[in-house]
Order: C-alpha cells, then structure tokens, then sequence
C-alpha cells in the first residue's frame, strides 16, 4: 500500500545573492513511482531556472532503492547547470538505502534542512 502522506514545499529565498533555495519536505513511505514522479517535478523546475534546491528526507520512514539512481542523475543534471542538490534529514536506514543504491558519494547529506540551504549560501560566499 503506498503510504505517502504528501509533498510539502517550501520555497524561500537565500539571504546571499539573487539565487532561490527551494526545499521539497517529503513525507511517508516513497515508493519508486513516487521518486519518478518526484525526478520529473526537480526536471521540471531545473527547466524553469531553479538551481539549487534541499530534498529533506525527516519525514520519510522508507523509500525504494530504485528511485536513488534516478535521483542521483537529477543530481548530476543539477550540477551541470551550476546548481546542486543536496539531501537532509536521512535516517541511519535511509542513508544505508542510499549507500546500498551506490549513492554514497552522490550527494552532499546535511543533518538538518537549514544546515543544507546555509551550505548553498557558503558555496556563493567570496573567499577573503
């Protein structure tokens, strides 16, 4: 049965520069259409102009190991366009679905989502 409670977002702007920070809350158990589906929302914004953007896992219990890979060629896709997306709030189980997907070094993981959206802000600050 699949258990996802639903999507929350969250977009806020940063407080350095004119870039947009959007963080995407997930919430219950992901199956692998939902992270497609979720795959083709983070294209879409990648196509709209957004950048950077936090995927916060707090509030999921399960997701499947297949959805990872394509979410790692998002990651990838967001890279290529000077962006990035990072991931927060991966459970120990969560991190050892990432780990097994071959996930491990795919994504910068931040324990919480405001630790995520300041690492944005740190990449774009000048160097003294």
């Amino acid at each position: 049965m699949n258990q996802v409670l639903e999507v929350r977002r969250r977009a806020v702007g940063a407080a350095v520069g004119t870039e947009r920070v959007e963080t995407l809350m997930l919430e219950g158990e992901l199956s692998e259409q939902d992270l497609l589906q979720l795959c083709e929302e983070l294209t879409l914004k990648m196509q709209r102009g957004l950048r950077q953007v936090v995927l916060d896992f707090a509030d999921v219990g399960h997701l499947n190991y297949r959805g990872v890979k394509p979410l790692m060629a998002r990651a990838e896709a967001f890279r290529r366009t000077g962006g990035d997306l990072k991931l927060s709030g991966l459970s120990p189980y969560l991190a050892a679905i990432f780990r097994a997907a071959g996930a491990h070094d795919a994504f910068e993981i931040y324990p919480h989502m405001n630790d995520a959206r300041a690492a944005f802000a740190l990449s774009r600050a000048p160097f003294v």
